[in-house]
């Protein structure tokens, strides 16, 4: 076994390996980035050495910086998590030209499998079954789009490079192939450096399940059963479980030969999940899937099969990494019960899950057996607007797949996060839907449930707003009786006056809307009211420095008093101001000062997150104004530009 453990990654991954690693005694090193100097991967490590701006591009991504920072430190080998460098042959071979053993494949794996058209063509060969499509060289557009109409509708572009749903777009029609097209290539450039994509046709209610698959330097390779992935949004995935729901162990011992075949043949080494594509319609069917590609890499759900199986996947790593043989051999390899886990993100459902950045306020997370937490982050800490915006990994296990749900709705409905908006309560929502409990679901199943999943806007929440006005009142009153000046009755804090009932007009700002609370000063204390509501008393109140933050039923009301001087002209030229929805990067301004717009016109493209985020026009009139420059990184709320409507 290695003495030390360079970790080429950071947030929950980077803590995750390094909880390992410390088990088997190595020493951990951490880098990091100027966004990371104080994170959590840092302060749990040994050793952490900086590599650079908070850019990934000109930190993680830097082979040459992570390669200096482990000969410096002395390490014996890199283990490089997932995303970042970890599917990246050449950063495989720089480790060992630097005599540093790379904890995962060799690099001629990673490459025959790195680039899905390849990929596809390789595992056609090898005998597995594969989506019908277009993964050809030729990148012409009218080409494609040809392709694609001969494939039949409706079609998926995909990048060729890529990977966690970027580059990757769903055509329903023919007429919408051209603006799909341009949109994923300009996503697959920005995210994998490469803007070739391939085509694919798509699958009718299709259910997304990998399998997970080990193989060591002696020849051997075995899967430790499925994981169903079908819980996605915008091809990222939301909610896994293992066992996959409706597998049978003849369906399951044919995918499973698969995947091994898959891994044998392009001479695998390491931890790998070979991802497959399945016919739901009327159940799982034994002929019924296709090979989609391979990740050289552990992933994110890779928890929910060391729940079940009882075995740890990092530890795995290492030794297969130091030489040894795989552990267990196929027939030695059970399964215990059901798991699931969720993805908890710091982003807004009422909003389209756009990311949201900020210090968290609070941070807490249930215990109780059966239960796991996997976390980068910690109370007090950042979510920034540089990666991806992951808070933890919620990850409960139980004897069926009915109680391991039971456990994560529960733990998802007593999980506090406060600053940062989360979407804790969408994901409990979706562990207790009635039609994905039974089993009734497939990737489209939240897309076509976001109404009763709570993803919609619900509007101000003013039984919420009342509870946080209530909390403010109560905080300016005991600022009131700490003050060190004499007691006065002049002072307005209790609503003091000479004659009739003692009441106080309290302005706050509740998630950007001025409202006006109301406030009784009655023989047992103030009470408030927001119109007709009153404070929920089935809400938790977390107290900031300027704001108290109101989580209810899994949603937050941010609530602040009211700044007289704040200028509420800003928002004028009836309804027409555009602004950034999110701290990001500005790709495109659509249209220039002076243009005619109409309402649901694309006027600007922001990237947060390597994810792309159209703006449109809000009203029909004349752009008066534009703010932002392509290339500029903005602030959440800026301004971008101004539309005045026509008379």
């Amino acid at each position: 076994m290695f003495s030390s453990v360079l970790i080429a990654n950071r947030g929950e991954i980077a803590c995750r390996i390094a909880r390992t690693a410390k088990r088997l005694g190595l020493r951990t090193i951490a880098v990091y980035s100027e966004a990371d100097a104080n994170a959590l991967h840092v302060r749990v490590c040994d050793e952490a050495y900086a590599i650079g701006p908070a850019a990934a591009a000109q930190s993680y991504l830097v082979i040459e910086k992570i390669i200096a920072a482990a000969q410096g430190a002395g390490a014996d080998c890199i283990h490089p998590g997932y995303g970042f460098l970890s599917e990246n042959a050449a950063f495989s071979e720089a480790c060992a030209a630097a005599g540093i053993v790379f904890v995962g494949p060799p690099p001629g794996a990673i490459r025959a499998m790195g680039l899905k058209d390849r990929a596809k063509a390789l595992m056609e060969q090898a005998g597995v079954p594969v989506v019908p499509g277009f993964h050809g060289d030729k990148q012409d557009p009218a080409f494609l789009k040809r392709k694609a109409y001969e494939i039949g509708y409706p079609v998926l572009i995909k990048a060729v490079a890529g990977g966690g749903g970027k580059g990757m777009r769903r055509v329903e029609r023919h007429a919408d192939f051209d603006a799909a097209l341009e949109a994923a290539q300009r996503e697959a450039q920005s995210a994998f450096g490469d803007a070739r994509v391939l085509i694919e046709k798509y699958v009718t209610s299709p259910r997304h399940i990998e399998v997970q698959v080990f193989a060591d330097a002696h020849g051997n390779a075995i899967h430790l059963n499925e994981r169903d992935c079908s819980l996605q949004r915008r091809h990222q995935k939301v909610i896994e479980e293992a066992p996959a729901p409706g597998m049978s162990a003849a369906l399951r011992a044919k995918m499973g030969q698969a995947a091994t075949a898959a891994a044998l043949a392009v001479g695998y080494r390491g931890a790998g999940t070979v991802e497959f594509i399945a016919d739901g319609t009327g159940g799982l069917k034994d002929d019924g899937f296709w090979f989609m590609e391979m990740n050289t890499r552990l992933q994110v759900e890779h928890p929910v099969t060391e729940a079940i199986t009882g075995l740890d996947l990092v530890e795995w790593q290492f030794r297969i990494a130091a030489g040894e043989p795989l552990p267990l051999a196929q027939d030695q390899v059970g399964v215990d019960g059901h798991a699931v886990e969720a993805r908890l993100y710091a982003e807004d459902p009422e909003r389209g899950f756009l990311p949201s950045t900020g210090t968290l306020v609070a941070l807490q997370f249930p215990r109780g057996q059966g239960l796991r937490i996997d976390s980068g982050v910690e109370a007090g800490d950042s979510v920034t607007p540089f990666y991806d915006p992951m808070i933890a990994k919620v990850i409960a296990h139980g004897a069926t797949r009915d109680e391991a749900l039971d456990k994560l709705a529960d733990a998802l409905e007593h999980t506090v996060v406060a600053g940062p908006r989360s979407n804790a309560g969408f994901l409990a929502a979706l562990a207790r839907a009635d039609d994905f409990r039974q089993g009734a679901f497939d990737t489209s199943f939240i897309d076509t449930h976001m109404g009763s999943l709570g993803a919609v806007p619900h509007g101000l929440d003013r039984a919420a707003t009342a509870r946080g006005a209530q909390a403010l009142l109560a905080k300016e009153r005991a600022r009131f009786a700490v003050s060190d000046r004499p007691a006065s009755p002049w002072d307005a804090g209790d609503a003091f006056q000479l004659s009739g009932p003692r009441t106080l007009s309290l302005p706050v700002i509740a998630e950007g809307e001025t409202v006006t609370a109301h406030v009784a000063y009655e023989a047992d204390g103030p009470r408030v009211m927001i119109g007709d509501e009153a404070p929920a008393r089935d809400a938790e109140t977390i107290m900031a420095e300027d704001a108290v933050y109101v989580l209810r039923a899994g949603r937050q009301t941010k609530v602040t008093l009211r700044d007289h001087v704040l200028d509420e002209g800003a928002d004028g030229g009836g309804g027409g101001l555009v602004r950034a929805p999110m701290h990001g990067k500005v790709l495109a301004v659509l249209v220039e000062k002076g243009a005619t717009v109409t309402r649901g016109q694309r006027v600007a493209i922001i990237e947060a997150m390597k994810m792309e985020h159209t703006l449109t026009a809000p009203i029909d009139g004349v752009v008066t104004d534009v703010s932002a420059l392509r290339d500029a990184q903005v602030a959440e709320g800026a301004k971008i530009l101004v539309i005045e409507a026509q008379a």
